[in-house]
């Protein structure tokens, strides 16, 4: 059976927990929960003294203000590491989920529009389908070019040629983000069932790691029973002889991942010189136009978290890129008509341009200067010259 835990119940558990208790089990849960101010004056009051380990006498406390901010700038630093690369697998794994929803939609109707329109016979379709791995396109791409300039194809047979290419490219490029989605996918539950370290934790409450240590185990075993107590309170006892017993802190991670992601506000952070250029590659992408040997490297410049040879502490790489993508295929236009005549665009060849008439004479242009001309002309022969006075 499925387990009965919920949110509320280890935020109630959490809530009974003494203060130490509280503390340590939300940094463990920083990815999900909140530290309160509480929380930061209290882990600024239990830090060691470096003065009475030096031999000084115990003195009224005080807490600087610089100690209460290097506090909650160290837990806003690993909260938003955290959060951040949930929020960026997650936005991973929507933009994959919506590109192969329009591209698979695409092959079937290229396969349609190849068998219907094309007169193409399904087992020809299916052999393209068989090569859509090992096939090299480009120069497939260019002969057909070729044999277009010189008149060698019909429009009918250009579109045909195009249009089994398409395919097969599409094929490879769902192959691929079939991949790409299963990555992500094992990255976000990784990162759902991580904890915060303890050497994250002792960086921000400022304690030595045997003292940590000792009040991890201490109060997570204080979090289990208190969690066990709960559940056997909400349940009947039936149910409780019948259900297995369970692994409370796995579960407890297991149901925080549910909660929804939350979308920080993202900043323009550089990425392809500036922003428009960026928005118009996105969109270049997205409609599955970029070139095959362009993709995988953009992908990657897409979802990686800082950048190489980056300085220790510098900022992570925000997400602007992927939420602007994920934006532009929630409002691309994915009915059938739309998806259609983006398909039949994209194979349809160049029309060429007209011919100039055999015999037609040139109309002879007369050259005009431009006011820098004019202004060259004047600095170098004056304006009363004669050629000049002519020109005007």
């Amino acid at each position: 059976m499925g387990t009965v835990l919920t949110q509320d119940q280890i935020l109630a558990t959490v809530g009974a927990l003494p203060i130490q208790g509280r503390i340590m089990l939300r940094l463990l849960l920083l990815r999900y929960l909140d530290v309160t101010a509480e929380d930061v004056q209290y882990m600024a009051s239990d830090r060691p003294d470096p003065r009475f380990q030096a031999g000084g006498k115990p003195i009224t406390p005080y807490i600087s203000q610089e100690t209460l901010q290097g506090i909650t700038e160290r837990v806003t630093q690993y909260r938003t590491q955290a959060r951040l690369k949930r929020e960026r697998i997650k936005l991973q794994i929507d933009c994959l989920q919506r590109l192969l929803a329009r591209n698979e939609a695409l092959v079937a109707l290229a396969s349609k529009l190849l068998a219907t329109q094309l007169g193409v016979m399904p087992e020809a379709v299916e052999e393209l389908r068989k090569q859509a791995r090992t096939s090299v396109p480009k120069p497939v791409l260019r002969e057909l070019e070729r044999k277009w300039g010189l008149d060698e194809v019909s429009e009918d047979e250009y579109r045909k040629e195009r249009l089994g290419l398409e395919l097969q490219r599409l094929l490879r490029r769902i192959e691929a983000d079939r991949k790409r989605l299963a990555q992500a996918k094992r990255e976000f539950d990784l990162v759902n069932a991580s904890p915060l370290q303890d050497h994250e934790i002792a960086h921000i409450w400022g304690i030595p790691a045997g003292s940590l240590a000792a009040r991890k185990a201490k109060y997570l075993h204080q979090y289990v029973q208190g969690l066990q107590a709960r559940l056997a309170a909400s349940s009947p006892p039936t149910l409780q002889a019948n259900n297995p017993p369970l692994d409370l802190w796995r579960e407890t991670l297991e149901v925080l991942s549910h909660s929804p992601v939350e979308h920080s506000p993202a900043a323009y952070d550089g990425l392809e010189r500036t922003e428009g250029a960026l928005i118009e590659k996105l969109a270049t992408f997205a409609a599955g136009a970029l070139p095959e040997d362009l993709e995988g490297r953009f992908w990657l410049s897409l979802i990686q978290e800082s950048r190489h040879q980056a300085e220790y502490g510098s900022k992570a790489i925000s997400v602007f890129a992927l939420q602007r993508l994920l934006a532009i295929l929630n409002d691309m236009d994915m009915s059938d008509e739309a998806l259609e005549a983006d398909l039949l665009a994209r194979v349809t060849p160049i029309p060429k341009v007209a011919a100039v008439e055999e015999g037609a004479v040139p109309v002879p242009t007369e050259a005009q200067l431009s006011e820098m001309g004019e202004h060259v002309l004047k600095s170098f022969m004056g304006e009363s010259h004669p050629d000049l006075q002519g020109r005007r």
